[in-house]
């Protein structure tokens, strides 16, 4: 996953990541010694192991806000929905460590310190992350990011990142004009270039120059470029910066030539294996976990409808390379919502869809026994969204770079799900394709498990969900 991220981003990811763990690790050994501190005897007793109950607790609380997207690197909210979204994170882990205690009761640390350490480290992480991101947001300790080009495509970069936590990861110091090229950016945040681009570098402590040209036959200063790339300033093309900092890809700029030549789309046996390998345990696993649930699901879809009425919905999608197969889910709409035969996007208090149906489809339980199409290597746990064949006919004519989508076996999870709401117009699917080019272009099995685990904040917050 982090292969897309600047080299700077992940180290700040790391620390982020390490302090974090030893704070939570730290908050329950002072809650076992606040615990049992009168009584030695007692704190003796308790603190065997307390290193690795420690880390086990640490590890799960950061799992439950990894599942929230805290850890996301363009995660955008308030200062109340942060602490939210924290709260509800330790829940989570808090809930997972009762659990994990009663399958392995050696590490069980008593009811009096778990609460304690989980006020103590929900304290400890909100102050670091409040210090964390002031000491982010300090500008010298940012990279500097110069764009060449004022024209319509540099002058996206002012338009679309306007917002502070877009550049959070970077500060543009300006924009440097080619000749002949029109000036689409705000004259204040022009450079002019009256001496060699190097120098010019140098003077600005640039660490990334980003070529944003319109038009780069003959414009472009590759004498300067190249001493810049050998005194180790990064050299990044608008499209490549733009998807690393946004996590999509933007289709306006996209040539077939940058795809080509690009990183990523790594589609090797190995790579296919793994990902294989990752969906038959994940899909084993969660069947195993939500039997009961859907066999609760299925009962009350009989309950409502009547014992004559299906249970399950079988509808055609379509797969890898544009192959079709038969999805399966829990039936959350009328038997006749469809009796005219003609294809429709599901909308906002859809009247065709049940009661029932309508529970199903906000927890996203009526996707459940898409499992089994995992384990029939029709689907992939985690990958773009299966659209109906008539969907997909008509998306693909007006829509360019669609059918790149196909490459991959589509998902019960994914990238767009995450990153975008719910798509029921051509508008949004065009929308929803950056974030599936992206995924197709950067997957791999560590972005797998994020968006995997990250997909519980998708199923608590109802997002997406029609």
């Amino acid at each position: 996953m982090l292969r897309f991220l600047r080299r700077q981003t992940v180290r700040w990811l790391l620390l982020f990541g390490i302090t974090e763990l030893l704070l939570l690790a730290a908050s329950l050994q002072l809650a076992m010694y606040l615990r049992y501190f009168r009584n030695p005897y007692e704190l003796i007793e308790f603190s065997h192991y307390l290193s690795l109950r420690s880390f086990i607790f640490a590890s799960v609380i950061m799992l439950g806000m990894a599942a929230l997207g805290e850890y996301r690197t363009h995660l955008r909210t308030s200062w109340l929905g942060a602490v939210a979204r924290q709260a509800v994170a330790f829940v989570i882990g808090g809930l997972l460590l009762v659990i994990g205690y009663y399958i392995v009761p050696q590490a069980y640390v008593g009811r009096g310190v778990l609460g304690m350490a989980l006020v103590i480290g929900f304290l400890a992480v909100m102050t670091f992350r409040l210090l964390f991101m002031r000491l982010v947001e300090i500008e010298s300790l940012k990279p500097r990011v110069l764009i060449l080009g004022t024209g319509q495509r540099a002058a996206q970069i002012h338009n679309r990142m306007r917002r502070r936590s877009d550049r959070r990861g970077f500060t543009i110091v300006g924009y440097v004009p080619c000749p002949g090229e029109e000036i689409c950016v705000p004259a204040e945040n022009l450079l002019a270039l009256d001496i060699p681009l190097s120098s010019l570098a140098k003077r600005e402590q640039i660490n990334e120059i980003v070529v944003g040209v319109d038009d780069r036959r003959g414009r472009l200063p590759m004498d300067g470029l190249l001493q810049c790339r050998q005194a180790g300033v990064m050299i990044t093309d608008l499209t490549t910066f733009f998807e690393r900092e946004s996590g999509r890809v933007q289709l306006s700029w996209l040539e077939p030539s940058w795809l080509v030549f690009s990183n990523g789309f790594n589609a090797t046996p190995l790579h296919r294996l793994t990902k294989r390998c990752f969906d038959v345990v994940a899909a084993t696993v969660l069947l195993l976990l939500c039997w009961p649930l859907m066999a609760m699901v299925a009962l009350a879809i009989r309950l409502e409808s009547g014992p004559r009425q299906p249970i399950l919905y079988r509808q055609e999608r379509v797969g890898e390379d544009g192959k079709t197969f038969w999805l399966l889910k829990f039936r959350s709409m009328r038997t006749d919502a469809e009796r005219d035969g003609v294809a429709r996007w599901a909308s906002k208090h859809d009247d065709r869809v049940t009661r029932v149906g309508r529970v199903c489809r906000k927890l996203r339980l009526d996707e459940l026994p898409q499992l089994w199409n995992v384990l029939k290597s029709e689907m992939s746990i985690v990958g773009p969204r299966p659209e109906r064949p008539q969907f997909v006919a008509d998306l693909a004519t007006k829509i360019p770079f669609y059918s790149l989508r196909h490459c991959l076996k589509p998902g019960l999870a994914g990238w767009a799900q995450l990153s975008y709401p719910y798509g029921a117009s051509e508008d949004d699917a065009a929308e929803k394709l950056k974030y599936d080019l992206f995924y197709v272009k950067n997957h791999n099995l560590l972005l797998d498990m994020v968006i995997l685990i990250e997909t519980v904040e998708v199923v608590l917050f109802n997002r997406g969900a029609r």
